[in-house]
């Protein structure tokens, strides 16, 4: 792996940073301090936390938070056998790419950070990546996961979470466990890159299962009614409706499908269930919705920082009053990779922490962190959650469910009001 994705060459550096730096998105970063105390690493990040993706911003935001604190009360990063603290210095991009890319500069060149963490999205960390490469700094993110970002040919971006096209077969394996199992399906993706991989992933997936999508569409990521869309696959009677997008675009959906008497048999997102404000904002629209999932707290996961999954939720729980989602745990499975990766190379020379990762090889409470040669990881499965009687509960895969699939869905006009 060392070998094809070695560093560049002067010309290809040359190359990379002689593009523009107009349309950059979030990213952050981690390095020895550059104005605190010498044993103190700083890790720095520009994060949505005002904007269409505060929610997400918001749980990355708190993940982060959570490892720094976690780490400091235990013991610190050990760097070639001297202890180092964890410092956090977090940004408010807006939500916004221009943005973004200021507070990228000002963390590189007045910050003096040296290492990278992803921001949210993956439109973000695709362009983000844009700036790794430049700089030859590794970049270790957790909530960008579409494959585009990853086939650049890019050597220093590392991305822990599993790739876009497999977040919602977890849903389709649950459903397919129905007797008599769903026969069609409709999909509904916003345009970005990250959404489109999904859609494309859980159509090809269902087709080799026997499954019939009978509507396929994109709407743009930033909609505010999709009535007409959702009557014309109202029209063509789903037995599962998926949608592919972010939180506000699941919330849409779920809420014109009750609005239009849209009753499919089973509902599911990339985006939306896992995290807590699904529920607060939907009401009893939100039972029986499924969730694609990177991580829940009741798979067999587990690593000597930070103990089970379970220990991870419990924990966290106890420090912020309410259950991490996946955005949670995967922001923190980002830190702590970086972490091991810096433990490893007893450096915090950021090409020897990049040569780290790409032999890191980990078991955690967030799953297995590998790399392929491109920088992906595609050693940890997703799983499946679903919202039974306003709860929470895992349903796939099988050995880690608590209950059953519901299914099928009541109609609308079975429901309670919201």
């Amino acid at each position: 792996m060392a070998a094809t994705r070695s560093a560049y060459t002067r010309r290809e550096f040359l190359r990379l940073t002689g593009a523009g730096l107009g349309g950059l998105v979030v990213l952050s970063a981690c390095g020895s301090s550059g104005s605190g105390s010498s044993t103190t690493v700083t890790f720095g990040a520009a994060v949505s936390l005002t904007g269409s993706l505060s929610q997400e911003g918001g749980l990355t935001k708190d993940g982060y938070t959570f490892y720094k604190d976690w780490v400091n009360a235990h013991g610190g990063l050990n760097v070639g056998g001297k202890t180092y603290q964890i410092d956090l210095k977090l940004y408010d991009d807006q939500s916004n790419p221009t943005q973004s890319a200021q507070l990228f500069q000002k963390l590189i060149s007045e910050d003096k950070i040296n290492h990278l963490l992803g921001p949210y999205g993956t439109d973000a960390t695709l362009q983000s990546a844009v700036i790794s490469e430049k700089y030859q700094i590794p970049m270790v993110e957790g909530n960008g996961a579409a494959t585009s970002i990853f086939s650049k040919g890019y050597k220093y971006i590392f991305g822990v979470l599993t790739p876009a096209p497999q977040y919602l077969k977890g849903v389709i394996d649950a459903l397919l466990e129905a007797n008599p199992a769903p026969k069609t399906l409709a999909i509904i993706s916003d345009n970005d890159d990250f959404s489109v991989e999904v859609g494309k992933g859980v159509a090809d997936y269902a087709t080799s299962k026997g499954m019939q999508v009978v509507a396929d569409q994109q709407i743009p990521a930033t909609s505010t009614d999709v009535t007409s869309v959702l009557t014309g696959i109202k029209a063509k009677n789903p037995d599962v409706l998926l949608g592919s997008g972010h939180f506000n675009t699941s919330v849409l959906i779920m809420k014109t499908c009750r609005s239009i008497g849209l009753s499919a048999k089973a509902y599911g997102f990339s985006v939306g269930p896992s995290v807590p404000d699904f529920k607060t904002s939907l009401g009893d629209a939100a039972n029986d919705v499924f969730g694609g999932t990177q991580w829940t707290k009741d798979l067999s996961y587990q690593d000597a920082l930070f103990g089970t999954a379970q220990d991870f939720n419990d924990n966290f729980n106890k420090q912020f009053k309410y259950e991490p989602d996946y955005h949670v745990a995967e922001s923190t499975a980002a830190c702590y990779a970086l972490h091991l990766a810096i433990e490893a190379a007893k450096s915090l020379d950021p090409q020897k922490v990049r040569d780290a990762l790409v032999s890191l090889d980990a078991m955690t409470f967030y799953g297995q962190i590998k790399f392929d040669s491109t920088g992906k990881n595609i050693y940890k499965p997703m799983a499946a959650e679903q919202w039974q009687n306003g709860t929470k509960v895992t349903v796939w895969p099988q050995a880690a469910a608590k209950v059953k699939p519901a299914y099928p869905a009541p109609p609308w006009d079975k429901r309670p009001s919201a």
